[in-house]
């Protein structure tokens, strides 16, 4: 789909990620499903290829590029495969993990843990969620008790991205349960401290390469300079950090949309029904018609909120309006790509198959879509 928001850098840039997709994502989907785990030779191999921490200051080792329309190109050529659990993986690492870092970590930290993020040899995850606490967070139970130089962590976290793999988690945890919002942190655990093991490799509905975990703290010590912003701040953090990783599940779905649509409209043009393409039958033309209009509007709102964080003006309630939206929209077009496939759409050997299953996440990761409609309520309210 034609878009304004690349120019001709974007576009030499693309080529190097389609050469990346092309060389060791495409012919390896079928074993990462089987394996449930994305291997490690692809994540340097991207690392390679220029594609992995992209906005690491030179300092620490990485090209300091913060146009995040780059990013945006590597979304897209993932998604041209239907590549989800990758786009995850690596969304999970650049928007968020090293966000975090970039944003909070002081200068001994960034040197210890970002040039990994480059290279590819570093991945990261995220433990917010927990069995009783999801898109609630001031609900965790999980706590950080200060112990002279070490800070102890104890506690139980899931549906963790990347948890498996992980060479480092950023823990969302309790420090002082009176102080309200401000009585949370965030620390960086590394792997092999021990106390800190990972549970089974959860079995979900979709996203099957994308590895995700029970990850469990049983009084894991950590050095006070594990400690990664300020303590008390942690929650702020994550209010500061929602809008980037929203707007990457954003982009995701409208990218994953796109994706499917082409791939339906191939289809339908070379299909033959009753003597004629099934694409002319006017009841399926129509459902086309609405769709191809529904994701090239979506695709304006999405640039403009690219465009937005890249000025950093992208507000919180913007971003949940693209993930809101975008997500919903990409529920429509691949329930439509399925069913205008016939019995060929149900099967998992056709992308639009595995597209379905691995999209039904998209709203409900990222803060679920209710929680969106909350947010976007609760502006207009106060307008």
């Amino acid at each position: 789909m034609q878009s304004d928001l690349f120019d001709a850098d974007h576009e030499l840039f693309r080529e190097s990620v389609r050469a990346f997709v092309s060389k060791y994502v495409g012919p390896n989907m079928a074993k990462w499903d089987a394996d449930r785990l994305i291997d490690r030779e692809t994540w340097r191999a991207a690392g390679a290829q220029g594609i992995l921490g992209l906005p690491v200051p030179s300092e620490y080792g990485g090209p300091g590029e913060t146009d995040y329309r780059f990013r945006v190109v590597i979304q897209s050529e993932i998604a041209r495969v239907g590549a989800s659990a990758l786009q995850s993986g690596f969304s999970t690492n650049d928007d968020i993990v090293l966000n975090y870092l970039l944003r909070h970590a002081d200068d001994d930290q960034k040197k210890r843990w970002v040039p990994g993020f480059v290279t590819g040899e570093t991945i990261g995850a995220i433990a917010m969620s927990e069995p009783g606490a999801g898109s609630d967070l001031r609900a965790i139970t999980t706590t950080a008790t200060r112990d002279g130089d070490h800070w102890v962590i104890s506690g139980a976290k899931t549906f963790i991205t990347s948890g498996i793999l992980a060479d480092l988690v950023i823990v969302f945890a309790k420090t002082d349960p009176n102080a309200g919002s401000r009585g949370f942190s965030l620390f960086v655990v590394e792997n092999g401290t021990p106390g800190f093991t990972r549970g089974r490799k959860l079995d979900k509905v979709g996203l099957h390469a994308q590895d995700t975990a029970e990850l469990s703290f049983d009084e894991v010590r950590v050095p006070v300079e594990n400690l990664l912003g300020e303590e008390g701040s942690g929650f702020a953090y994550l209010m500061q950090s929602l809008p980037l990783e929203r707007l990457g599940i954003g982009i995701a779905a409208q990218v994953s949309a796109e994706a499917v649509l082409d791939w339906t409209l191939t289809y339908v043009k070379e299909r033959t029904a009753f003597g004629k393409r099934i694409g002319e039958f006017q009841g399926l033309g129509f459902t086309l018609a609405e769709l191809r209009t529904g994701v090239e509007v979506s695709r304006a709102y999405i640039d403009r909120c690219v465009r937005e964080y890249n000025k950093g003006t992208l507000t919180a309630v913007d971003a949940a309006k693209a993930k809101l939206w975008a997500t919903e929209l990409q529920g429509r077009v691949i329930d439509a790509g399925v069913q205008f496939h016939g019995g060929y759409g149900y099967m998992m050997e056709y992308p639009v198959a595995k597209a379905f299953i691995d999209a039904r996440i998209q709203r409900i990761y990222g803060g679920t879509n209710e929680i969106m409609k909350e947010i976007i309520h609760r502006d207009l309210l106060s307008q």
